[in-house]
């Protein structure tokens, strides 16, 4: 080999070693356990997501039905062997509206009452044959309700064959339903925040076991314990925000499809029954918030617990030293 080709190779391999070097990262960048771990945050962030539209829907629909309920009280006049019914009816009418509290008082018709009784009994019945109680529909006022006690009083006394039902038993028992049910969903989203903290755990663990060697000695040679769990914390902050956006989109997603749903098939007594129990499943913007709030909680976990995780290992790294 000639000088001038010995110079040149020697002035080739100064500029390759003047070149800057690329640094590794300390974590680990993304592989097969990272997308396992933003799959696992999405599927748990996207079930505490239902979870939490299923509570608001629940304790919306809860608080409809207990208003509804509280605004209206029923008067049942039971038919019996001489009774006038159309006489007790408008006795048991006039009672009710002159009692302060009272906006409205409105007899059930024959027609309006077989109609309720057609789904069980068919059409073409005779309504005077049959045991059916009559109703009285009264309307209060929520904030200012009428006496019960001494409507009661009075309709005892001047048409026995009423009763009263100022639908109290029912609003108990929906409030202590709804209570239970939030209850029992606010539990299941806690369980399933804690599951997705651990897999971050695991995961965090993981991602330090296969750098472990790069992070001692960083911490060794005066790297921070803050300087190392911040490049940790970035990583699995990014990591668990893109897991639970997409949980959460899928989520949002399936809460617009069920009120699309719901709109479309308004007018089919199935709709009309589901609607009756649960609304039009449609949980509203605080809902939607709600689902923003749980995406942005569970990115905050992801990153606090990885931070946490990686600080408690160097400490047992500081630990191991002193020892020695």
């Amino acid at each position: 080999m000639t000088e001038a080709s010995l110079t040149e190779t020697a002035a080739v391999g100064r500029r390759f070693d003047r070149a800057p070097r690329k640094a590794a990262p300390i974590v680990p960048p993304q592989d097969v356990a990272g997308s396992a771990l933003i799959l696992v945050i999405a599927i748990m962030t996207f079930l505490s997501c239902l979870t939490f539209g299923a509570v608001t829907l629940v304790r919306d629909t809860a608080a409809t039905w207990q208003t509804q309920l509280a605004r209206e009280a029923t008067i049942q006049v039971m038919p019996d062997d001489g009774l006038d019914m159309e006489a007790a009816l408008r006795a048991a009418q006039q009672i009710a509206a002159s009692h302060a509290g009272v906006r409205a008082a409105g007899v059930v018709d024959r027609g309006a009452t077989e109609r309720l009784l057609e789904p069980w009994l068919g059409e073409g019945f005779e309504i005077e044959n049959l045991p059916v109680p009559r109703l009285v529909i009264v309307t209060i006022d929520p904030s200012s309700p009428p006496d019960f006690t001494a409507m009661r009083a009075e309709l005892a006394e001047q048409v026995p064959r009423a009763t009263l039902d100022d639908h109290r038993t029912w609003v108990d028992r929906l409030v202590a339903m709804a209570r239970t049910t939030v209850t029992i969903g606010v539990a299941i989203l806690i369980l399933m925040l804690t599951a997705t903290v651990l897999a971050i755990v695991f995961a965090t663990r993981g991602a330090m076991a296969g750098n472990g060697h790069i992070i001692e000695v960083l911490h060794f040679v005066g790297a921070e314990a803050r300087f190392i769990a911040g490049q940790f914390r970035r990583h699995f902050l990014w990591t668990g925000m893109k897991g639970a956006a997409a949980g959460g989109i899928a989520a949002t997603i399936v809460f617009i499809g069920f009120s699309w749903w719901s709109s479309l098939n308004m007018a089919t007594p199935q709709a009309d029954q589901a609607t009756a129990l649960f609304g039009n499943f449609a949980i509203g913007t605080a809902g939607y918030a709600g689902v923003a709030m749980v995406v942005l909680l569970v990115g905050a976990l992801t990153a606090a617990t990885s931070h946490l995780t990686v600080v408690s290992y160097l400490s047992d790294i500081d630990a191991r030293q002193h020892e020695v």
